[in-house]
């Protein structure tokens, strides 16, 4: 009878090949274990062929496609090592040859400690190009970093020390950084570890009034929304001269506080606010009013003005670049600002505002507040002298926005809220790309994106191929300190959306969708989650129809576009959605039908500051970046002259 550490030994070993083999269709495996008295060498690593001895080779089933083990036919004798040999056979999706493929790994488990390693590949034949990266770059990536790319490294390293200091937490009011009126403050939390980054100054009501007043006293009074539009477009186009200076600073602020990675707030969120601002300084001095045709012989001019106190919330996803979507064009068009950052991510909105404040912005004209929703948030959004609302967060907060306009002064609201797009594989796609393309459109921004497309519809002559190569791209993935060079993935924001994130993938499992990796938190320090893939997903269940923003990826099955076009739209949201195919017929059918704001064909989070984004249904209204946001921080006025009637001259 074998014993509990021979048993815990074989349980191990399952479960690691479980993970690791996930062969492409239309290929057969076979798993060869056996039992050694020492660790493999040169003498005693076994043949080189693809034979089986009787009595020492356990087989994984010969089906295609399968990555199962089947029960063993004895157990192992006593022994410390576990010696395993992969052997693949079969065709590639081109009908290319593969033969006789020896993939070695060994297993060494001394008492409760695993060390894995990967031994060369024996390939008697030449492997063709198109097979090779689909396997060999999926399993051989694994053992790189000698541990399994989502496992534990997160949790077994220590984390890098960011190349920045916090200096500035406290309030922006009247151009000077000020404590609150309480003297309170709260912790902004490293997500990495879960420990304090900084301690920021708390706004409630007293400070959002001092806010407001001085926004108000620089709109009424001050030279902001009566200077020259050139000059205002000079500042700003100073504010993203400095931008561009302190790139790298900004940008490990915002992997600091937020936990993404580093790679992606330096080259892509920051050069982003940068272009942003550089943009709507070119607007600043070519908004102009016009003369309308009208009947008779009165001339009429209608002027865009300014609206005033612009009050803006952003979240704490993307806090660079909601603060570039909703300042920017606020500033251009010559209002003034009362911006309030989510508590989770303060610190890189407050280190920005320095640089606007060094560019040269008058006193007042921008101020900003660090809370709480319920305080500050509320104050702000009730505000009688706030005269403009813009949003972006969840549509629960968003209807609470809307009812705070409407029962004070009716102040215009954009808002943007929450999503769950549909990404639509069609049964013409090229499968690796379209498995690339849905894993970015998921798991950008570790799954923290409100246009996330977190309902993956594949066309049912695709799907199984497409989830075993969406399983082996999660499995590949990079989960680890967003300071590490090469890392994918950081944590999730705080506790509360992690747990949040494991309650919907208990609930995904307990619903009867197939959970085909991930799962689990790694490690036991910070917010990290395996990236998760789920298949067999049906439209009523919530991980298919709630918001869960994180990294969960839901498949679903569909057979026609007819189909998969009302299954899209029957949600409450409608903010984005994606679609794969090489068909043009397809294409137009698909994007015009789809209730959303956004369609992004053979692509996805492909943004630019021209683009206008915003979304349908309970996804909120109004538009953002581009020149219609300018609508939003303008009000139109006509002016009818009778005084001096135009006489139109007769054509010569």
């Amino acid at each position: 009878m074998a014993s509990n550490k021979d048993e815990s030994i074989c349980e191990k070993t399952k479960k690691i090949m479980k993970n690791l083999i996930t062969p492409p269709s239309q290929t057969r495996a076979q798993l060869q274990l056996k039992t050694v008295s020492k660790p493999p060498t040169s003498s005693n690593r076994g043949p080189k062929t693809s034979s089986v001895k009787p009595g020492e080779a356990r087989l994984l089933s010969p089906v295609p496609g399968s990555h199962q083990l089947k029960e063993l036919n004895r157990e192992p004798k006593p022994t410390t090592h576990v010696m395993i040999d992969l052997v693949i056979e079969g065709k590639d999706s081109r009908s290319e040859m593969i033969s006789d493929v020896n993939q070695r790994a060994t297993i060494f488990i001394r008492e409760k400690r695993m060390a894995v390693r990967r031994m060369p590949s024996l390939v008697s034949r030449t492997l063709s190009s198109s097979f090779r990266p689909r396997f060999f770059n999926g399993v051989s990536s694994i053992w790189a970093r000698g541990a399994f790319r989502y496992s534990t490294a997160a949790a077994n390293e220590e984390p890098i020390k960011p190349p920045v200091e916090v200096e500035y937490t406290k309030l922006l009011i009247n151009g000077e950084f000020v404590d609150s009126v309480s003297g309170k403050t709260f912790p902004t939390l490293d997500p990495r570890t879960g420990e304090v980054i900084a301690d920021v100054a708390e706004a409630d009501s007293e400070d959002v009034n001092r806010a407001v007043a001085a926004a108000r006293k620089a709109f009424d009074e001050g030279p902001w929304p009566r200077m020259d539009p050139y000059e205002r477009s000079c500042i700003l186009y100073r504010f993203a001269d400095l931008l561009e200076k302190h790139n790298d600073e900004i940008a490990a602020i915002e992997s600091w506080d937020g936990g993404k990675t580093f790679e992606q707030a330096s080259t892509v969120e920051v050069p982003m606010l940068t272009r942003l601002f550089r943009y709507y300084a070119g607007w600043a001095d070519k908004i102009n009013s016009l003369i309308v045709q009208a009947d008779g012989t009165h001339p009429v001019h209608t002027f865009y003005e300014p609206i005033g106190v612009a009050g803006q919330i952003i979240p704490w996803n993307f806090p660079l670049l909601m603060y570039g979507w909703k300042v920017g064009p606020a500033l251009a068009c010559g209002n003034t600002v009362v911006l309030k950052t989510a508590e989770q991510t303060p610190l890189s909105a407050i280190y920005v505002s320095k640089l606007l404040q060094e560019a040269g912005l008058p006193p007042g004209v921008f101020n900003l507040v660090s809370g709480f929703g319920r305080t500050a948030g509320a104050a702000l959004g009730n505000h009688m002298d706030v005269d403009k609302l813009a949003f972006t967060g969840s549509t629960q907060t968003g209807k609470v926005i809307l009812e705070m306009s409407a029962r004070t002064n009716l102040k215009p609201v954009t808002l943007e809220l929450g999503g769950k797009s549909p990404f639509i594989i069609c049964d013409d796609a090229d499968v690796d790309q379209a498995v690339e393309l849905s894993h970015h459109a998921l798991f950008f921004n570790q799954g923290q994106c409100c246009c996330a497309g977190s309902r993956t519809y594949v066309h049912e002559r695709v799907y199984d191929e497409f989830v075993e190569k969406a399983k082996a791209r999660a499995l590949r993935r990079v989960v680890g300190d967003p300071f590490r060079k090469g890392v994918e993935q950081g944590p999730q924001i705080n506790s509360d959306q992690f747990k949040k994130i494991l309650g919907y993938i208990k609930s995904g499992i307990e619903g009867g969708a197939t959970l085909e990796t991930g799962g689990e938190q790694i490690g036991s320090k910070g917010y990290y989650i395996q990236p998760t893939v789920f298949s067999n997903v049906k439209d009523d269940m919530p991980i298919a129809t709630d918001e869960i923003f994180g990294p969960v990826q839901s498949i679903l099955k569909f057979k026609d576009i007819n189909e998969v076009i009302q299954r899209a739209n029957a949600t409450r949201y409608g903010l984005a959605a994606g679609l794969f195919t090489s068909n043009l017929d397809t294409m137009n059918t698909v994007t015009r039908a789809l209730k959303v704001g956004m369609v992004w064909v053979n692509c996805y989070d492909v943004f630019d500051v021209t683009i206008p984004f915003g979304g349908f249904k309970e996804s909120g209204h109004g538009r953002e970046k581009g020149i219609y946001s300018l609508t939003n921080y303008l009000k139109v006025k006509a002016v009818k002259t009778a005084a001096a009637p135009l006489k139109y001259p007769a054509p010569s």
